[in-house]
């Protein structure tokens, strides 16, 4: 498990540490982690998601090369 740490800097206030810890995190992907591990789905379930996606993003190409 990966965790995000940062170190109070020399006249760094709380807020610009706050800051920092935030984008550290958004950076790691922990959340994107975290919320896609919250329910179990099968794997089944995970190629059919991935199929839909995929059909979606070769339709979306598809729109773009006509214009």
């Amino acid at each position: 498990m990966v965790v995000a740490t940062v170190v109070l800097r020399s006249n760094e206030s709380q807020d610009q540490l706050l800051k920092r810890f935030r984008k550290k995190v958004a950076k790691s992907g922990i959340l994107s982690t975290v919320r896609r591990k919250r329910w179990f789905v099968s794997k089944s379930e995970l190629r059919r998601i991935d199929k839909k996606k995929a059909i979606r993003r070769f339709k979306r190409r598809q729109t773009t090369d006509v214009e």
